[in-house]
């Protein structure tokens, strides 16, 4: 049963890993699909599923999706995401009732439904129920923030330089000021300038593959 109760105007910490902690990106596509998923399904009461948008003409696709970013009301504000080889991680808003749990099952099971197709297999991806936090604070919430945006690095998967260029993380619309599908307001409006928000990152980041190696040590 889940403990968390999910409420509108909410700001939750959502993760999951995958099945005994098996991968869930194997490649490129598998990553640039998810991205998409999480940009499709954030929408409420989208008339059609990702795989059937992905069959339409090109022009289709970007009418629909115009249409979509005009006019659709959203299940949730996504303020930070993290794709990691075999987990993931989120910092969303609920903004309509049942927002979080409905977005959730529909991108993790367009997702799995992909996997198996293209890996040839049966059954569940994610290690049961996603996980949520609520965040309780504004101080709270930026320092999740700042651990959704560091965990390739301080989960040893790319180096401290690669940070800013990972391509599956929403630090980089952030700090290259890419376009994306995040709710930046809140977050750049806590930090007075880039560059100070650019320090906060990346103080904690040896603090944090300090924790992680120390977990790794007491799993072994």
């Amino acid at each position: 049963m889940r403990k968390t109760i999910f409420a509108n105007e909410e700001v939750y910490h959502v993760f999951n890993l995958g099945i005994e902690g098996r991968p869930i990106f194997t490649n490129k596509r598998e990553y640039d699909r998810a991205l998409l998923a999480l940009n499709f399904y954030r929408f409420k009461d989208v008339p059609i599923g990702l795989a059937e948008f992905l069959r339409l003409e090109h022009n289709e696709r970007a009418s629909f999706f115009s249409q979509l970013l005009k006019e659709g009301e959203k299940r949730v504000d996504i303020f930070a995401y993290c794709l990691m080889p075999n987990h993931f991680h989120l910092l969303a808003k609920q903004l309509t009732d049942g927002g979080i749990t409905k977005f959730m099952s529909d991108f993790s099971n367009s997702h799995t439904r992909f996997f198996n197709i293209k890996h040839q297999r049966i059954g569940h991806l994610y290690q049961g129920v996603f996980e949520a936090v609520r965040m309780e604070t504004d101080e709270q919430f930026v320092h999740v923030w700042r651990y959704v945006s560091i965990n390739p690095v301080v989960s040893f998967l790319i180096k401290e330089a690669d940070l800013e260029n990972y391509p599956y993380s929403s630090l980089s619309e952030y700090l290259n000021k890419k376009d994306g599908f995040c709710n930046k307001k809140p977050i750049l409006d806590y930090f007075s300038s880039i560059e100070k928000m650019k320090t906060f990152v990346y103080d904690q980041i040896d603090y944090g593959k300090k924790l992680e190696e120390i977990k790794h040590l007491t799993l072994e």
